[in-house]
């Protein structure tokens, strides 16, 4: 009887981890291994994925929905109650049983929980909670959670649920309200920031007490790796420039760790397009992400006013420099950390060990090579004491074509989905 109950949770299992692939705040990817005599550990693909703490180890996550079955009808969403797809339910017990099975061989270090939204936001999301204090609470589970919080949930729910897990997040999913309204109507942009005003305050609130009590043993205990969100690239007609703009104000209003960007899988329906997914604009994405986060640019840096989307051919910074060409070249030995970032083909670890090391020697080519500087991409908009790595004119005809990587177009558009 125990062994026919957990068949079933194993067919829930295939059915509501396939169902998690939408969310994103996470790389999926996983094999099957068996355990074998002679050998450490093992491994099974279904429902494993990977995420990155704050120290950069890689860990595994259990990443499932509680449920797949939703009274929404989001056109952009695989799980919309329309689709003609097999659904299922976890209970709590379930969620916190499996967790605690995988954990137990070696298969995960945490758990990655999310939901279609069922009878109602409040009451989803009490599920959600409840799986979450099994764990915590009763398995005494110690282990990394991520938890998406549910749109138009009430606020006393995201509070505990900021408290059993180490992160909380809602997805924005599509750029504007315009959007919304079209092609997810039961949603609205209201329903979707008041989680995470309320995610913020108690992170804010957390901080404080920590400042408050820094001589006590004591650990913020609300969401203390913070919170993200996701948005959907291609199922609406948003322009790059206004989905890094909402990025950008994300990330200053309510000081979020990441926003990922999706591309847009298409699962037909309504006016939404049915051509292939936009890997390498979601890459292009994430590319000017990571600028607005670590390199000090500002979304309105990288558009201008004839094009309001990234350069397929350029990545961002090469484009940036490109159309900015009066501002090079720039001397290594002399230029502040901030301009060394802006520099194609150094990154924030060569520029630390540029200004480290010019303090006791001029820097040279071949130095910057042991720097790991790329100077393939570099050496446009650099000198080293005066001189030029190559003698070319500083026209934007003249560099871009060296710069442009269409074989990374071209394997984007080749590239199988992850799932």
């Amino acid at each position: 009887m125990r062994h026919n109950t957990f068949m079933d949770i194993m067919d829930k299992l295939q059915i509501l981890a396939d169902a998690a692939k939408y969310d994103v705040a996470c790389t999926s990817s996983g094999n099957n291994r068996a355990a074998t005599r002679g050998a450490l550990g093992n491994a099974v693909s279904c429902g494993i994925c990977h995420s990155f703490t704050a120290d950069g180890r890689c860990i595994s996550l259990l990443k499932i929905l509680l449920t797949n079955k939703c009274i929404y009808d989001c056109q952009y969403c695989g799980n919309r109650r329309s689709t003609d797809i097999p659904r299922a339910e976890f209970t709590p017990e379930e969620v916190a049983e499996l967790t605690l099975r995988f954990y137990q061989r070696n298969y995960i270090e945490g758990l990655f929980l999310s939901s279609a939204i069922i009878r109602s936001p409040d009451y989803t999301m009490e599920l959600l909670i409840n799986a979450l204090k099994i764990v915590r609470e009763t398995y005494r589970f110690n282990g990394y959670i991520h938890v998406k919080t549910i749109p138009g949930a009430d606020a006393a729910l995201i509070r505990q649920a900021g408290l059993l897990a180490d992160r909380v997040s809602v997805n924005i999913e599509l750029p504007s309200q315009a959007s919304l309204e079209k092609f997810a109507p039961e949603k609205t942009k209201q329903n979707i920031l008041a989680p995470m005003r309320t995610v913020r305050e108690g992170i804010i609130q957390s901080k404080n007490e920590l400042a408050l009590y820094r001589h006590a043993r004591y650990e913020p205990k609300f969401a203390p790796a913070g919170q993200s969100t996701q948005l959907i690239v291609g199922a609406s007609p948003e322009s790059d420039s206004k989905i890094v703009t909402l990025a950008e104000g994300l990330y200053d209003k309510f000081k979020l760790k990441r926003v990922f960007y999706s591309a847009y899988i298409p699962v037909g329906g309504g006016n939404l397009p049915t051509t292939e997914p936009p890997l390498l604009r979601e890459h292009r994405l994430y590319q000017a992400d990571w600028l607005l986060r670590v390199y000090g640019f500002a979304a309105s840096e990288l558009f201008s006013h004839a094009d309001e989307n990234l350069s397929l051919e350029m990545d961002p910074k090469c484009h940036w420099a490109v159309n900015n060409l009066n501002l090079f070249p720039v001397e290594v030995n002399k230029a502040d950390f901030l301009t060394l970032l802006r520099v194609p083909g150094i990154g924030k670890l060569s520029a630390e060990k540029i200004v480290a090391a010019r303090r006791i020697h001029k820097i040279d080519f071949d130095g910057l090579k042991k720097m790991r500087v790329v100077l393939k991409r570099a050496k446009y908009f650099i000198t080293c004491d005066g001189r030029t790595y190559e003698k070319f004119p500083y026209a934007p005809e003249i560099i871009a074509p060296r710069l442009k990587d269409n074989t990374l177009q071209s394997g984007y558009t080749q590239l199988a989905l992850p799932w």
